[in-house]
């Protein structure tokens, strides 16, 4: 089958393209799709790179999110045909091994998984879309709704607003009757995160969010005035600090990564004295991706598409994504 291959870690350039990887039947408990969407996450750059800790088996085809057509059926599978249209939980919950990094991916024509992975697909959700959900859609779901539980009339504050988890707080926090504050680094944007619902934009690469968010909704106090209820921080790094001094007395911080880094100087005074909530969030479970099918299948939800290409130019997508030149989700399809 034709597929994009790491044989070690490296830079985009490292992945190969090959017309005839290794083909392998499903067997007992597996089912084998034809991917027909593959979404791309900054995790299949950190997988691309190499992380501390973590040995990726290689060779790998890297792409955790993946939708599709069931094509072959392992011995042993009951409940899934042929044809079925399907969605790949990435987690394989009975291995703790994740689709793209420590098992063969969707950058590839055909992808191998447990049939306890599949989720179906209705007739009218479309194969990209699809594909958006489960990581950076999941994530972003138990963030805003299973944990933050994000209501309406407050104010929330969503750093890395641009990207696919941060559209898709953008849309939720909408849903919920909040107030959105976006941050983005650039007027398109910032333009384009208006059009998706922000109420507010902050450009944070000219001017510090925080002393933004002081000026217009107050620097915080003790006794509950100034600042936002919420702020939604997947980035850490430099960002942490300034973003606990935008939260306003009981205001809660959403986490779910580090991407900017994971351990930035904290005063926890701030935190004791504001009476503040640190709000973790890990990833998604299977319902959170039954919520958001049915969210975007009765049209209250749609996944913003940045761009679309094909197999064989897989890199170009890795280098957009890499580049941070996307809004929203970057797709690749055989």
């Amino acid at each position: 089958m034709k597929a994009q291959v790491l044989h070690a870690h490296g830079t985009i350039g490292d992945i190969t393209w090959h017309e005839d990887f290794d083909d392998s039947a499903p067997g007992p408990g597996q089912v084998e799709i034809a991917v027909r969407a593959c979404a791309l996450n900054y995790h299949d750059l950190f997988t691309l790179r190499g992380m501390p800790g973590i040995k990726v088996p290689m060779p790998i085809i890297m792409g955790i999110d993946a939708a599709g057509v069931v094509a072959r059926i392992g011995e042993g599978v009951e409940g899934w045909a042929e044809g079925d249209r399907v969605v790949i939980d990435p987690i394989d919950r009975k291995t703790g091994k994740l689709f793209g990094e420590m098992q063969h991916g969707g950058l590839a024509e055909r992808a191998v998984v447990g049939a306890h992975q599949l989720v179906p697909l209705p007739d009218d959700v479309g194969f990209e879309a699809a594909a958006a959900l489960p990581c950076a859609y999941g994530t972003a779901y138990r963030m805003m709704v299973t944990r933050g539980k994000v209501a309406a009339g407050e104010k929330v504050l969503i750093l890395g607003a641009s990207g696919g988890v941060g559209t898709c707080c953008v849309q939720l926090a909408k849903m919920a009757g909040a107030h959105v504050i976006a941050a983005a680094s650039s007027e398109d944007k910032m333009a384009r995160l208006r059009a998706l619902g922000a109420d507010e934009v902050i450009n944070y690469a000219e001017r510090s969010f925080k002393d933004q968010i002081h000026e217009l909704h107050g620097k915080p106090r003790v006794w509950g005035t100034g600042g936002v209820d919420v702020v939604v921080n997947f980035t850490g790094g430099e960002t942490w600090v300034p973003a606990l001094r935008c939260l306003t007395r009981h205001g809660r911080m959403l986490t779910c990564g580090a991407t900017a880094g994971f351990d930035p100087k904290t005063d926890i005074r701030f935190i004791w004295t504001f009476e503040q909530q640190i709000v973790g969030s890990n990833g998604w479970e299977r319902e959170d991706i039954d919520a958001l099918l049915e969210l975007v299948r009765s049209g209250q939800l749609d996944p913003v598409i940045d761009s679309v290409h094909a197999l064989e130019n897989a890199r170009d997508a890795f280098a957009a994504l890499e580049e941070r030149r996307v809004f929203g989700k970057v797709i690749v399809k055989p």
